[in-house]
């Protein structure tokens, strides 16, 4: 399935957190906290700054979640990505 997001809209895949500690403690998906940055699959026509492939941040509460592809996904306005990591 293919989707563009509309206006200053981003489509963002969320990046996977490492599932041991740096002393090798496993950590239970449970117990994980959803990562904070992600790669840009897709932007709006209005996005300017942002563009496919970049990894970016954003807040903790900010988008919308949806599945495409079996891959769990993160819709987000321009205003809602903190920063691109270079």
């Amino acid at each position: 399935m293919a989707f563009k997001p509309l206006a200053n809209r981003v489509l963002v895949l969320r990046e996977e957190e490492a599932n041991t500690t740096a002393s090798g403690i496993i950590i239970p998906d449970n117990a994980k906290e959803k990562p904070l940055q992600g790669k840009v699959l897709a932007v709006g026509s209005e996005c300017e700054d942002i563009k496919e492939g970049d990894t970016v941040v954003f807040g903790k509460y900010s988008g919308t979640e949806i599945v495409i592809d079996d891959k769990e996904c993160l819709i987000l306005t321009s205003e809602d990505v903190l920063g691109i990591i270079e």
